[in-house]
């Protein structure tokens, strides 16, 4: 299958899916995850309808960036973000996805106000408490998103949540269920800020379905799109 023929199939699940939540599809943002995507493919991406390119390596999106891949396209980090490398990344994406600590957000905050810009950011909520997974805990995200609403240079959109991997199909809807409330108590307990957060990312590709009919308003598909992924360098 070519990559439009992948992209116009993901839409149609996509429309499928909200249709069944009694939905809009129009509602919900289709991002490519292109981690080791060549520069080539990405444009094809943005040529056949993606608006969105997600990065997971600061290595990769420089890369692109200078390479200007994503021309066309808005860009979201979507990745681990260390606290050493924000300076890569803030200014130079439309929204962080994967702010997941008090420290993470503080250095945000200041590479932002370097730059003399307010920084878009998701909170990444660990919703299934794994250890191997980032993410902050549910019971830590109220007091994150109360710090990130003060922040002058910091503006919180939302809240992205990666599940456990589901044994098998629909298991991981109550993940999405839940993550689905924790946006939505978060909006009632930051009245001042509520307009901003419009933003829920969850749900990949083996997933994503599940995740719209849950209340994703961005899913970030990367096989689905682009098929299995090709050997990566480690990154530097």
């Amino acid at each position: 299958m070519l990559l439009e023929e992948r992209i116009a199939q993901a839409r149609a699940n996509i429309a499928r899916a909200a249709a069944e939540a009694g939905r809009d599809p129009g509602e919900i943002t289709l991002a490519a995850a292109t981690k080791v995507q060549t520069s080539e493919t990405i444009r094809a991406a943005i040529a056949a309808g993606i608006t969105v390119c997600g990065e997971n390596r600061v290595q990769e999106l420089t890369a692109h960036l200078e390479d200007y891949a994503y021309d066309g396209a808005r860009v979201h980090f979507i990745g681990h973000l260390q606290t050493n490398k924000v300076r890569f990344v803030v200014g130079r994406v439309d929204l962080i996805e994967s702010v997941d600590s008090p420290r993470l957000l503080e250095a945000v905050q200041r590479q932002a106000e370097k730059l003399n810009l307010v920084q878009d950011i998701l909170l990444e909520v660990n919703i299934g408490r794994e250890e191997s997974k980032g993410g902050c805990l549910p019971e830590d995200l109220p007091a994150l998103a109360r710090q990130a609403a003060a922040l002058s240079h910091v503006r919180l959109r939302g809240l992205m949540a990666i599940p456990p991997a589901a044994a098998a199909p629909g298991d991981n809807r109550r993940f999405f269920a839940a993550t689905r409330q924790l946006f939505v108590d978060i909006r009632s307990q930051i009245g001042d800020n509520d307009t901003d957060i419009d933003c829920l990312s969850m749900g990949m590709s083996d997933d994503y379905e599940d995740a719209v009919r849950e209340g994703a308003t961005l899913v970030r598909l990367g096989t689905a799109l682009f098929g299995p992924r090709p050997p990566r360098a480690p990154e530097g």
